[in-house]
């Protein structure tokens, strides 16, 4: 290919290598001159033009790119039309990308006129997805460096699309004492979602208790009642190859395949056989919906393709996914009670909309300001610190909470919301604390007791980040928050809690059961105010 400026009455046939714009004229790159073009570069008073100028040995870039994307695409596989030397292909059918990753790069180093780009190898896709794509860099290339790029994707088919085949899935449970059954439910609503985009649905769900026969057996039931794919939540994470749910597959006549994988988090995973019907002994990390080394073989799976012990230990690159924030640290050297370090945050900034004029954080219920006797409790407690944040009205609230050891934060965006309060109150909060103690102000019956309950479940070292309060089932407040929260706490915006994030870091929660209503009770209109009134009169 000829390349390089000529003078215009010369470029006819040529392609422009740049774009030109001059008065009554916009020439395009890439475009083929002919003989209007000279015309009107001539009429501007252009002597010459840049321009490529192919030679019988060059093949032009679209139709090199079609040629080589057509030899690339195995089945299921979709290319499109080639254009500006780039041809596209795209999945004709729900699936995971198969790709011969040595392969395509011997195809890139044929020439580097060449290129060709893939999502990552088993990638989960959908139908009309783009996968891949081949770019010839120049304008053309030389018949040689074609042929040989062809000769590499010919030998077979570099992508593609293996379809979901696996459909109807089974779940195993086991259970201990203290695994919620909400827990599972939610296992088992963000399970339903994963296989969604397959075409997959659970078939049959046992819940058994965390021994080996009963395991087995369960095992045996999903498998009767038609599961292709079996998957096992435990109660307790598998930590060793003899343990409950390893030794289940094995007395269920099945064998393990590989357990562990390079890939976190996921490390702790199981992948078993039994008899020709594959079993996922899930990590604790699948019950969440974030991405994990578990979605990298379902989907494998899924799609029939085997997962072998070579496969696994071929993820470890890419396989740090990220750092999980509900993990305990052993990084850390942690120092004489760590863990323990509360401050309670007491938010008292809002406007009282709903009382229809009055503020009811200085409203007085059994003989003093609400507002007091909420951060009295707080001061009661084995919280190290108080913040009392306020903002509406801050001066009348700093009035009745007058003599009190408390730290006052004011928050001037009060009525942005109460996200605004939450992140003035965790912005105050010392850096030698472990955690924050989230109080709402118009919660007088929430005590010192309950406080400290949380407080004392409260225990990194042991993977409870998050302490909230339970009464039959019913999450309420306050919560006490990990330091490792914290940034979440200060992104969060407009009129919101952070009650959303317990579901998000569920794996960090600890749900402390209480029977006082208290932790659900709050004050928001003039009848529950006069309710509250009466029960302290009463008490």
């Amino acid at each position: 290919m000829k390349f390089g400026p000529v003078a215009v009455a010369e470029a006819e046939g040529a392609t422009a290598v740049h774009s030109i714009r001059a008065p009554g004229l916009v020439l395009k790159k890439g475009t083929v001159i002919g003989k209007a073009e000279i015309a009107a570069l001539e009429a501007a008073n252009i002597p010459s033009v840049v321009v490529a100028k192919l030679e019988p040995q060059d093949v032009p870039e679209d139709v090199a790119a079609a040629e080589i994307a057509a030899a690339v695409a195995g089945d299921h596989v979709r290319v499109d039309r080639a254009f500006t030397g780039r041809a596209n292909l795209f999945a004709a059918t729900a699936g995971v990308l198969v790709v011969d990753a040595a392969a395509v790069d011997r195809l890139n180093q044929v020439d580097e006129t060449i290129t060709f780009a893939t999502l990552p190898a088993f990638a989960p896709v959908v139908e009309g997805e783009m996968i891949a794509t081949v770019k010839i860099i120049p304008f053309a290339v030389e018949i040689a460096a074609r042929d040989r790029a062809l000769a590499v994707a010919e030998a077979r088919p570099l992508i593609r699309i293996a379809p979901y085949r696996l459909r109807r899935i089974g779940i195993v449970s086991t259970l201990l004492p203290g695994l919620a059954d909400k827990v599972v439910e939610k296992t088992l609503k963000i399970t339903a979602e994963r296989l969604a985009p397959a075409g997959a649905a659970i078939v049959a769900e046992r819940r058994v208790p965390h021994e080996t026969r009963a395991l087995a057996d369960a095992i045996d039931e999903v498998l009767g009642a038609g599961a292709e794919l079996v998957i096992v939540f435990g109660a307790s994470a598998i930590a060793d190859r003899r343990d409950v749910i390893p030794a289940a597959v094995e007395a269920s006549g099945g064998r393990i395949e590989h357990f562990g994988m390079p890939v976190d988090p996921g490390n702790l995973l199981l992948i078993g056989d039994l008899n020709g019907r594959p079993l996922l002994g899930a990590p604790g990390c699948a019950r969440s919906p974030k991405e994990n080394g578990f979605d990298w073989v379902l989907a494998r799976l899924l799609a029939g393709v085997p997962v072998t012990r070579d496969d696994i230990a071929r993820m470890g690159v890419g396989g740090l996914l990220m750092e999980i924030v509900t993990r305990p640290q052993p990084r850390e050297e942690p120092a004489a009670g760590v863990g323990r370090r509360i401050a309670a945050v007491v938010l008292a900034a809002g406007r009282s909309t709903r009382m229809g004029g009055p503020n009811k954080l200085t409203a007085e219920i059994g003989g003093k300001p609400l507002v007091r006797a909420v951060t009295e409790q707080a001061l009661g407690s084995r919280a190290r610190l108080v913040i009392v944040v306020t903002g509406h009205q801050h001066d009348a609230v700093e009035r009745v909470l007058g003599g009190l050891p408390v730290k006052f934060v004011h928050n001037p965006e009060y009525e942005r919301g109460l996200s605004t309060s939450l992140k003035a109150g965790i912005a105050a909060v010392p850096a030698d604390i472990d955690g924050a103690v989230i109080c709402l102000g118009d919660m007088p019956h929430v005590s010192a007791a309950l406080i400290d309950r949380l407080i004392e479940a409260f225990d990194p070292e042991r993977g409870a980040l998050i302490a909230v309060p339970a009464v039959d089932g019913k999450r309420g407040n306050p919560v006490v928050w990990s330091r490792r929260f914290f940034p979440d706490l200060s992104a969060l915006e407009g009129d919101v809690g952070a009650r959303h994030l317990i579901g998000t870091y569920a794996d960090g929660v600890m749900e402390v059961p209480v029977a006082d209503v208290g932790a659900v009770l709050d004050i928001d209109t003039p009848d529950a105010l006069a309710a509250a009134r009466a029960e302290f009169e009463r008490a």
